[in-house]
């Protein structure tokens, strides 16, 4: 038996039947960097860019990825997402920004993907936001950090 859940015995990708698992409450926290040079960071909490509020913008960008994640990820299922919350907490002395994503539902899979998902887009915001003035930028360190729910229980990163 293949132990990966979107290959078939034959080796063709499926998306995996959750049709008569149970639903149940289900929650995902991932969190990613995004570096950049100290004047950019100054200018996205000082609110002193050409674009807007970044982190504005980006917390609704990271929002909306959550909720668009299987039109983005083949076979990721369409969800009732019933919570997104996207945070940043700026490091001055690091200059760097960490986001943080949770996502919660009550349903049949989980929103590890999500969750994901909503890290990555909020911070290509970022970049995109305040690419005409760094260029350098590094989104890093994507990563699950807690899931709670479903057959597999729950797993938080050490």
């Amino acid at each position: 038996m293949n132990d990966l859940t979107h290959i078939d015995d034959q080796g063709q990708v499926r998306m995996v039947d959750v049709t008569t698992k149970a639903d149940t409450d289900r929650s995902a926290t991932a969190c990613g960097t995004i570096q950049m040079l100290p004047k950019t960071l100054t200018r996205i909490l000082e609110n002193r860019t050409t674009k807007g509020n970044v982190l504005e913008t980006a917390r609704i960008a990271g929002i909306m990825a959550a909720k668009e994640t299987s039109r983005l990820i083949p076979m990721c299922h369409p969800l009732n997402i019933t919570h997104a919350q996207v945070d940043f907490e700026p490091e001055e002395k690091a200059s760097t920004i960490t986001i943080t994503a949770t996502v919660r539902l009550k349903g049949a899979t989980g929103v590890e993907m999500e969750a994901l998902t909503a890290v990555c887009v909020a911070g290509l915001t970022i970049y995109d936001m305040c690419k005409a003035v760094d260029k350098k930028m590094v989104l890093s360190d994507v990563r699950l950090m807690e899931k709670k729910g479903g057959e597999s229980g729950h797993f938080r990163a050490s």
